[in-house]
């Protein structure tokens, strides 16, 4: 093993660019080419990619942090370093992007010529390296929009930067030619602008294209730079006028914006947490979190059905409800000694969550006994006999398999309510609260009605520990038609558990206790477990609401019926 230094290869005429994102750890294991840093300067943010596979052993950077070529960036532990060949270095990124010469409409003169009259002007993409199409993130103008010359226009983004692309010319937005989503490439028409008479038309402008890897097989840590017209100062592209109109996305790195796009969230609606408001990984997560538990509304979701989640958005964390007093301000420390900590990701999320469904569901709690007495005889059973492969039947197993026959005896309890209809759901997956360090997390037993006792207690186990371990994804916590809130573990006699929105009912459960139980002619010791059913009674009534919970205490008080 050897230890390795890995250093900011060539960035063209970057200087001091600062560190936005720190995308691995000490300990992490990583491949060749895998980005570790991004780096953003005004006009284009950048990922630095490993030179060398290997194990992070020490980060020599931290966010905010400025670079320039040949900062330590990491110490990387390797095999055989000699053997290992050195990640292809980034493409120069200050090279000048000269458009194609374009035919002005009166039929003479190139697209970079001055302009002495008003009319339509064509401006297209200039020459942005070595790639032959990217993809339009950002428009930055619209229809109407008056732009000057080196004004940005679109953003657009390869698999490793994003980059601005600049206006050749001053004048108004008569049309856009391009839309979001769009592929580009050098050439490609980008406005149409109604020119401004006189006006004198920038010199060509510079794009920052993003790094580039070369082919593989260098000595150096970095390589000679490709030939480059020097940029003068007076011709650097300004930053973006944050005053000019523009349809703005927030800031994110390349492999962020990727992210969200696998997930299909719109990064406009998504506040970031980072640096400067950058959007982070968590960020996203949060987001499609709180889509899928229903706290979040996205643009086209408002649009097609409106909710009245006002008043909810309007609840903060510890606050207050809209038309109430508000909420008490005190100097807690004027009585004594005080600690203050922020709360946890988690529980800020959930917080906001429970406080919206508490507010705007009509729910009803309702309780019942469950004769567990044989099944949990059974389950010892059944443990003692597995004791030596370590297989374990949980109660919750037995609760998720009997909650999902009962959603499919009553399939309003397997529907969601979006305005005046009422989803029916196909499909059944159980969610169970899980209690970890950080808060309660809400992982999901997929397809719970076709799965055996055996398979729902060793999947509900592993998802567990998972988020024990804080490694829950977002595929592990989406998608619930139900969900099982159990203190068992705990204790307790009843609670009234919060409904978790879009779902319309929730069961909570405590700890088993025996009772003294009357069978017509004596009193008999046995096991009960107590179950408490919240239900939204815009969806389900009284009687539904009792006669699920009658059902699964049936089903778990014998548990053949099950097969029935």
């Amino acid at each position: 093993m050897a230890l390795i230094e890995v250093k900011v290869p060539d960035i063209g005429d970057f200087k001091d660019v600062a560190i936005i994102e720190v995308l691995v750890k000490v300990g992490d294991t990583i491949k060749a080419e895998q980005s570790l840093l991004t780096v953003e300067s005004d006009k284009a943010s950048m990922e630095i990619p490993s030179s060398h596979a290997g194990v992070v052993k020490e980060l020599k950077v931290a966010l905010g942090d400025k670079v320039n070529e040949g900062s330590v960036v990491v110490m990387l532990e390797v095999a055989g370093a000699a053997a290992v060949a050195p990640a292809p270095a980034p493409a120069p990124v200050a090279a000048v992007a000269v458009p194609p010469p374009q035919p002005s409409p009166a039929g003479g003169g190139s697209n970079a010529a001055s302009a002495s009259a008003a009319g339509p002007v064509e401006v297209f993409v200039p020459d942005i390296g070595d790639f032959d199409e990217v993809a339009v993130i950002e428009l930055m103008v619209k229809v109407g929009d008056t732009v000057k010359a080196e004004q940005s226009l679109i953003t657009v983004e390869s698999d490793k930067a994003s980059m601005e692309i600049p206006s050749s010319h001053a004048g108004v937005v008569r049309e856009l030619k391009v839309a979001l989503g769009d592929k580009v490439k050098k050439g490609s028409l980008i406005v149409v602008l109604d020119g401004v008479a006189g006006a004198v038309v920038a010199a060509p402008a510079a794009v920052v294209p993003p790094p580039q890897p070369s082919p593989a097989g260098g000595g150096s840590q970095s390589v000679a730079s490709a030939p480059v017209v020097a940029v003068p100062a007076a011709a650097a592209v300004p930053a973006h006028d944050p005053t000019a109109p523009a349809l703005n996305l927030p800031h994110a790195s390349p492999s962020m914006r990727k992210f969200a796009r696998e997930l299909g969230v719109p990064l406009a609606e998504v506040k970031g947490s980072g640096p400067k408001g950058r959007i982070t990984e968590s960020d996203i997560q949060g987001f499609v979190k709180g889509v899928m538990a229903g706290a979040v509304q996205t643009a086209a979701q408002k649009a097609v059905a409106p909710t009245p989640v006002a008043v909810a958005a309007a609840v903060p964390v510890g606050g207050g409800i809209p038309g109430l007093l508000p909420w008490p301000k005190v100097d807690f420390a004027k009585f004594g000694e005080v600690e203050v900590k922020p709360l946890s990701r988690i529980k800020k999320i959930s917080g906001q969550n429970l406080a919206r469904n508490w507010v705007m569901i009509p729910a009803v709690t309702y309780h019942e006994d469950a004769d567990i007495t044989d099944l949990e005889a059974f389950r010892v059973q059944i443990n003692k006999e597995n004791e030596k492969s370590g297989a374990k039947l949980t109660m919750l197993a037995f609760l998720v398999k009997a909650c999902a026959k009962a959603l499919q005896k009553f399939p309003e309890f397997n529907s969601s309510l979006d305005g005046d209809n009422l989803v029916y759901k196909k499909y059944c997956h159980i969610a169970f609260a899980a209690d970890t360090p950080n808060g309660l997390v809400v992982p999901v037993v997929r397809n719970a009605d076709q799965k055996s006792v055996s398979q729902i207690a060793i999947e509900s186990g592993e998802l567990a520990k998972k988020a024990r371990d804080g490694k829950l994804g977002p595929a592990d916590m989406t998608g619930a038609c139900f969900t099982i809130s159990s203190l068992g573990g705990i204790g307790g006699t009843y609670f009234a558990p919060i409904v978790n929105a879009p779902e319309v009912a929730i069961l909570g459960v405590n700890k088993s206790a025996m009772k003294p139980v009357w069978d017509g002619q004596t009193f008999q010791p046995r096991l009960t477990l107590p179950l408490s059913l919240t239900a939204d009674h815009r969806v389900i009534d009284g009687a539904l609401a009792t006669r699920f919970n009658v059902y699964i205490a049936s089903l778990l008080a014998d548990f053949r019926r099950i097969v029935l």
